[in-house]
């Protein structure tokens, strides 16, 4: 059984390699990418129900935070490769890990108590990733498990709850007085910690998509009389991108067979809400489901109302994008250039 195993295994890599040049994905993060996790999870950040995958192939509710695909479906469409399923969802008797895994969990941040006991935090994702390594290495052997790693893109997107929490803290305190720096740094000395971590198990493949502009997420727009974006949040996004740049350009100058493409989330998304016509947008500010001013009290529910031509809203619920946004997001990701894809795009990165 274990010899059959191993030759199951080993033609599913060659299948694989034969039609990508990349393998498989592997995906970590929050809701941006979760495409089920937190189905198996005892939580109320969940997304399993409708209007949820209301543009979904048969209109169903997969447990993505979206009316329809995410960038993670995207990216994987434009590589030619199935989307990765969730990782809670697989029999670890029976997965085929060779053809990726997503353990994507909506509601995880950088930190541990980001959403603790809601979500698989960020650690706990790696360490599932920890097993595959493992189970790789006992299907195919050490050096191919390797190898097939190697070659595998790694996306990444976390660090927009924590933003999102730290935003909600300081527009409850006192004054002005929280700095945001102090914030992020402790953020990047956890993600260098555990971005590490990740290379050690295997990654060299790097894809690190950044917070977006999270202060004008329609939930955010709320905590302003005037229903602008929060300058807190938004300065926190882009201190912790432009850390995340430094953080990945040292990772990659110290291991010399490591390889990323960050992308700028926060820049490409402003572009769209700055100028919602320019890009096919007419509305930028409101959520398309949820209740309540600007759908933007509660979230997309059954008893919600949502709008009707999904392809118009930037924001799908009061946090998340539109499939549409999603979409064009992650085109300019896999062939936009810098600055906001740096220092190579992601069509450039599956390449190598």
């Amino acid at each position: 059984m274990a010899v059959l195993a191993i030759l199951v295994a080993a033609s599913f890599l060659a299948a694989a390699t034969a039609a990508s040049p990349v393998p498989a994905i592997y995906v970590l993060g929050d809701s941006l990418a979760d495409v089920g996790n937190n189905n198996h999870l005892p939580t109320i950040l969940r997304a399993d129900f409708p209007h949820n995958g209301i543009d979904y192939p048969g209109k169903k509710a997969t447990g993505r935070f979206s009316n329809g695909k995410n960038s993670v479906d995207f990216l994987a469409d434009n590589l030619g490769l199935a989307s990765p399923p969730p990782y809670l969802a697989l029999s670890s008797s029976s997965a085929n890990y060779v053809n990726g895994v997503n353990f994507a969990s909506g509601g995880a941040g950088v930190s541990n108590d980001t959403n603790k006991g809601q979500c698989i935090v960020f650690d706990k994702q790696i360490d599932y990733f920890s097993s595959v390594s493992a189970s790789l290495a006992q299907s195919l052997g050490q050096a191919q498990a390797s190898a097939h790693l190697s070659k595998s893109l790694f996306a990444i997107t976390i660090g927009s709850n924590d933003i999102i929490h730290y935003a909600r803290s300081a527009s409850s305190a006192a004054g002005d007085s929280l700095s945001p720096q102090p914030f992020v740094d402790a953020l990047i000395q956890t993600l260098t910690a555990q971005l590490q971590r990740l290379y050690d198990l295997g990654a060299r493949k790097l894809v690190f998509l950044g917070t977006g502009p999270v202060g004008c997420c329609p939930s955010l727009r709320e905590l302003s009389a005037t229903k602008n974006c929060s300058a807190v949040a938004n300065d926190a996004s882009v201190r912790y991108n432009n850390a995340a740049a430094s953080l990945l350009s040292g990772m990659a100058a110290r291991h010399s067979d490591m390889r990323y493409a960050l992308f700028d989330s926060s820049a490409a998304l402003l572009q769209f809400i700055n100028q919602p016509a320019k890009y096919g947008f007419a509305e930028a500010k409101a959520a398309c489901c949820g209740l309540g001013d600007m759908n933007a009290k509660i979230g997309c529910t059954p008893l919600s109302f949502y709008c009707s031509n999904r392809t118009s809203h930037i924001f799908w619920d009061f946090y998340h994008p539109t499939e549409t946004t999603a979409r064009m997001l992650t085109s300019t990701a896999f062939d936009g250039s810098a600055p906001l894809i740096f220092p190579i795009n992601i069509r450039q990165l599956s390449a190598l």
